[in-house]
């Protein structure tokens, strides 16, 4: 037998993949080497969830101050009885508030409110927008924290924890989901009315899980991303020349270290690098429809909630799994005009409510809703009475309040047109199906596809979640 043709005849498949350099099993096993590569380096590389999640990106509306539910959510016919009358004791008695002692006067709205929507969702008339978007909504009216002052209450949201040092609800997600594009951030904050958050950076901080996973911060108007530009004198050239020494600068220290710091700092150059082509795309809304920014009521070149209202959309669009945005100026203590329940809410809820109902009605049309979880609300709610330092003024305002209060959600798999849970008839405590944040949290992450319990972090020893040791998902509100 020729022995060329009996040397053939011994080669079997395992020998082909094995040994064919150019071969498909030399390609395939130099991909896998390369994807695990891009991964280890690419801190934001997409992950699997613990399971399918109806949601795969969030976009959480934050009203800084926390707006009056009992105004937009949560009509109290008891209440309106007893308009005027020093509140019973037993919601007063061992209880703290942050601007009103002795014994305050109940306060019924001077809103009016009616059921919208097939499913019945009671609004008030300072959300008109929303009155066409009801059955998109989802308001939770048990919800309940133990904080009462803004800044560890708002903390308190976002990381499970009053106290600054935990990572954010943003950078949990992105931790545990990566990013869908490569060219932008998997978290991005965008804040209006021009005053940061009340808890800082540590609202949308990374905590003690690498920095990468923090939100970067995004301005509607002027440069998007601070310091992302080339300084002057410098080309895009150049810079790309010089990040390429870092790298590998910081790749030698990475493999002598091991510090998780240095391969972010890696990535973090790398996303800057393709940021400075990709974010002024997608932060244009010059590019949007005047149909569309008229629906949103966004102006190009201004900076308002509106704009950011749609600039979350379109970061959505691109990949960015988690946008959140931070309005100031929902604190309605009524010490000014701009605080009035009346006037002063109606003006407010109209920066706010047409373009969140836009949002919802464009997400719907491009197929993105039932992929999307909008969540709208602050940190805390408002009291059923006035609060003290305005109680004898013609300015009617709510002080802080803990106990009972509202939040809406929509997309994202949670029941459109439907209210969860009920204060009491007073609107002082959860009277049916009490939410407490680390529910809601728990909520958001089986949205998403995890279990609460087991995404976790590593630190000090010992495995953190966003939810503590507390938590539970309320299965009621999803679809």
């Amino acid at each position: 037998m020729n022995p060329k043709l009996e040397n053939l005849q011994l080669r079997t498949r395992r020998h082909f993949l094995q040994n064919c350099k150019v071969g498909l099993g030399s390609m395939a096993l130099s991909s896998l080497f390369h994807r695990d590569a891009v991964a280890e380096i690419n801190p934001l590389a997409p992950h699997e969830p613990h399971f399918h999640g109806t949601a795969k990106r969030v976009i959480y509306l934050h009203l800084t101050g926390s707006p009056p539910h009992l105004d937009m959510y949560d009509y109290k016919p008891e209440l309106q009885k007893f308009d005027g009358k020093p509140c019973p004791d037993e919601y007063l008695k061992g209880k703290r508030f942050a601007f009103t002692s002795g014994v305050p006067k109940l306060m019924g709205t001077p809103r009016t409110f009616q059921k919208y929507g097939k499913g019945g969702v009671e609004l008030s008339d300072a959300v008109p927008h929303f009155h066409g978007v009801a059955d998109d909504l989802c308001v939770i009216r048990s919800m309940t924290t133990d904080q009462f002052n803004h800044a560890p209450a708002e903390i308190f949201v976002y990381t499970g924890s009053p106290r600054p040092g935990r990572p954010s609800l943003g950078s949990w997600v992105t931790y545990g989901l990566g990013s869908e594009n490569d060219n932008l951030p998997g978290f991005v904050v965008l804040i209006s009315s021009g005053v940061q958050p009340n808890g800082g950076k540590n609202s949308f901080g990374s905590g003690f899980i690498p920095s990468v996973y923090q939100g970067v911060q995004c301005r509607s108007k002027g440069d998007p991303v601070l310091y992302a530009s080339n300084p002057e004198g410098m080309s895009r050239d150049l810079r790309r020349a010089s990040l390429d020494s870092l790298r590998k600068m910081n790749e030698l220290q990475a493999k002598e270290m091991g510090h998780p710091e240095t391969t972010t700092r890696i990535a973090q150059y790398e996303l800057a690098f393709r940021m400075q082509m990709s974010v002024p795309e997608v932060m244009d809304i010059s590019k949007e429809s005047p149909k569309t920014l008229e629906a949103y009521g966004a102006q190009p070149g201004g900076a308002s909630f509106a704009n950011n209202c749609l600039l979350a959309r379109r970061l959505s669009e691109s990949g960015v799994r988690f946008v959140q945005l931070f309005d100031w100026g929902w604190d309605f203590h009524g010490t000014n005009p701009g605080e009035d329940i009346r006037d002063g809410l109606t003006r407010k809820c109209a920066t706010m409510d047409k373009p969140v109902a836009a949002l919802i009605n464009d997400l719907r049309q491009r197929g993105m809703l039932e992929e999307t979880l909008i969540v709208l609300g602050g940190e805390f709610g408002r009291t059923p009475f006035r609060e003290g330092r305005t109680a004898g003024g013609k300015v009617l305002g709510r002080d802080h309040f803990p106990d009972c209060y509202s939040m809406v959600m929509a997309g994202g798999g949670v029941k459109g047109g439907y209210t969860h849970g009920a204060s009491d008839d007073l609107g002082f405590r959860p009277a049916r199906d009490e939410v407490k944040v680390h529910d809601f949290q728990a909520t958001i992450l089986h949205l998403l596809g995890f279990n609460h319990e087991q995404l976790t972090y590593r630190f000090q020893g010992r495995d953190y979640r966003l939810t503590d040791v507390h938590g539970h998902v309320v299965r009621d509100i999803l679809a």
